[in-house]
């Protein structure tokens, strides 16, 4: 989930997502559009006597819209710090909070597997957001109704507080009430195989909502499919960690006898027929063992035709290197992988003598084998 920083608070870096400068001016529209009818079920739900023409003279609707706006989302992060906070206690660590399109996302570094942990985690989001729901109400009885409009904001933040709160509790995994149920299901068997329960169990939720939103909200459609979406890659993402638990790098990876490398001095004419005959668009480029860059097919496409003579390796390549040590964990070099946007790591020991590389087609190919029956061992063989 990326997004610019906007701060931070209790060591947690704050985001927003650029989705969410779309989607904060519109909740304030659709608000500041929907006085009346608000006004009317804050009185309903309340029994209060608010008098919506009060509320929906000149500017005001537009002032309450987004005063409305902003409170639900500072909500939605209060709900997120609720599971960050309860983390960092546990001694997990959080990269960030990012507010976007459909609220907002607490990012873990490393989710817990101790079902207990996560079922404390998991449930603290919304009693945060329930206790921000009473003290809206609070609020609301506590002012005069000279000041009805400030009443008007108290009161929507009750309603939507406590409506977040029950709504996140439903099993729609990954939502809250999705993870407690994984929790539960990991009290008697594996986190993969609970995950993989909760998955289901989410993605049928899913359904289901997207299926009413047609009659009621396309935003509940929207919902729905991050939902579905959600739920199935963090399931393929606990299976793979689960297949790769005990393996190395070293057993998957690529090793350095089996690699085409050049060094710096090798030209970008020289290069690219290598990778034409080679049908290879990357190399390791080496001195005497040792790593020293990565030089790529886009890397040699800077160099003019003409000049592929005179240029040679070194005036191309890439130096600032993400390696992995072949006694890293598989699942580790994988996570690296993905964050850094790259489709393999060269395998390099502490000394900096290259071993090998590791790529993605490596770890999917491993993990075949392994679902196949085949352990580290057999995965190294098979690969080889």
């Amino acid at each position: 989930m990326r997004g610019f920083r906007i701060g931070s608070a209790f060591g947690i870096p704050v985001k927003l997502n650029w989705s969410f400068l779309i989607v904060l001016p519109l909740f304030a529209l659709f608000i500041a559009w929907d006085i009346a009818n608000l006004v009317s079920v804050i009185n309903q739900v309340f029994g209060a006597a608010m008098d919506p023409d009060r509320l929906t003279t000149g500017p005001l609707p537009w002032i309450l819209g987004l005063a409305s706006a902003l409170g639900l989302f500072a909500g939605v992060l209060m709900h997120e710090f609720g599971h960050s906070l309860v983390a960092l206690r546990y001694g997990y660590e959080i990269d960030s909070i990012t507010l976007w399109l459909l609220g907002g996302v607490a990012s873990f570094v490393e989710f817990p597997e101790d079902w207990r942990h996560e079922l404390v985690i998991a449930i603290a989001g919304p009693i945060v957001s329930l206790l921000l729901g009473v003290g809206s109400y609070l609020a609301f009885l506590g002012l005069p109704t000279s000041l009805d409009a400030i009443r008007f904001v108290f009161g929507y933040l009750a309603i939507l507080n406590v409506v977040l709160a029950a709504f996140n509790m439903l099993p729609g995994f990954p939502m809250d009430g999705g993870r407690i149920l994984r929790a539960l299901l990991a009290r008697n068997q594996t986190h993969a195989k609970a995950t993989q329960q909760a998955a289901t169990v989410g993605k049928m939720f899913a359904f289901a909502l997207g299926l009413f939103g047609l009659f009621a909200n396309w935003f509940l459609i929207l919902l729905a499919f991050f939902i579905y979406i959600a739920a199935s890659g963090e399931a393929q993402q606990t299976t793979i960690k689960a297949a790769f638990e005990g393996v190395t790098v070293a057993d998957v990876m690529t090793p350095q006898e089996d690699l085409e490398t050049v060094t710096e001095e090798t030209t970008i004419a020289e290069l690219l027929s290598r990778m034409f005959t080679e049908s290879h668009v990357g190399y390791p480029v080496v001195r005497d063992g040792r790593l020293v860059g990565m030089v790529t097919l886009d890397d040699a496409g800077t160099v003019e035709a003409v000049e592929r003579d005179a240029y040679r390796v070194e005036d191309v390549m890439s130096t600032g290197l993400h390696t992995v040590t072949p006694g890293a964990d598989a699942m580790e070099a994988f996570q690296q992988m993905q964050q850094n946007g790259v489709g393999r790591l060269p395998v390099v020991t502490e000394r900096g003598d290259l071993v090998g590389i590791v790529s993605k087609t490596d770890m999917m190919r491993a993990f075949e084998v392994i679902q196949g029956g085949g352990g580290p061992l057999t995965a190294d063989l098979s690969l080889r």
